[in-house]
């Protein structure tokens, strides 16, 4: 035992994988969310369960911009008391639920230079997989971000997998598992996940990368920034006018 170094060694690894392995990918969903953004339009992100955290790393954080449009279902992430009312059990049938997806999409406009991105470690369940296919339907691009052994590995349920129904994937290079850690006397159920921290790192690469190409052409929106690095005043400035910006992009967004 080395006090949990294991598992940091072993995500360290997996980061290592995903930028030897999917830089290619990374840059084309970059330069796919540096069109939307830089014409005005809006990425779309959706991820159900705990593929939320990479939806909402991307915005709004210290250190992203407007352009990125998180679409967070309850339903299917809000599962913190584990059983009972609102518990895991109802999320996982949620998200198995085909036709729902289209239910979601229905309630925005999308517009032509829009774009999507779908986070699913699996890339399995019903909802993720119509959704892209949904917004493939109505002429977006879509970005998926997917374990590709993991989705491999399952069973499909919604008549396709994710990675089937995107323009762009990113692998997370995360085991069919999941987990990064097998410890020794317990061989059957590995421990530690790993699709997580590649899915938030695949996340800020892709902002950060967004962000130069729209820097590049006089595009990039209003970053929000600490108090710390821009003072109290300059930093309400910018929470302000992303918000704003967000707001302005959002109402143009929303079915009626």
């Amino acid at each position: 035992m080395r006090e949990g170094s294991d598992w940091i060694e072993a995500g360290i690894a997996l980061l290592q994988k995903v930028r030897d392995t999917q830089s290619g990918a990374i840059e084309r969903a970059s330069e796919i969310c540096a069109e939307a953004i830089g014409a005005g339009g809006f990425v779309h992100l959706f991820g159900t369960g705990h593929s939320r955290i990479p939806v909402e790393e991307m915005f709004p954080r210290y250190g992203s911009y407007p352009g990125f449009h998180p679409i967070v279902e309850l339903s299917m992430t809000f599962h913190t008391q584990v059983v009972g009312a609102n518990g895991q059990r109802q999320a996982m049938f949620i998200e198995r639920t085909p036709g729902l997806a289209e239910v979601i999409l229905s309630n925005f406009q999308f517009q032509p230079k829009d774009a999507v991105m779908v986070f699913s470690a699996s890339g399995l369940g019903a909802v993720v997989v119509e959704f892209a296919r949904g917004a493939r339907r109505r002429g977006l691009p879509v970005i998926a971000v997917t374990s590709i052994a993991q989705s491999r590995a399952g069973e499909m349920e919604g008549g396709a997998r994710l990675m089937d129904e995107a323009d762009v994937v990113i692998d997370l290079c995360t085991p069919a598992g999941d987990a990064l850690c097998r410890l020794e006397g317990l061989p059957e159920t590995p421990v530690g996940p790993g699709s997580t921290l590649a899915a938030v790192a695949v996340a800020d690469a892709i902002k950060v990368r967004t962000a130069e190409l729209l820097l590049a052409k006089s595009k990039l929106p209003p970053v929000i920034t600490s108090v710390a690095e821009v003072g109290r005043q300059r930093s309400d400035e910018l929470f302000e006018a992303a918000y704003r910006e967000h707001a302005r992009r959002a109402a143009r967004s929303l079915a009626t």
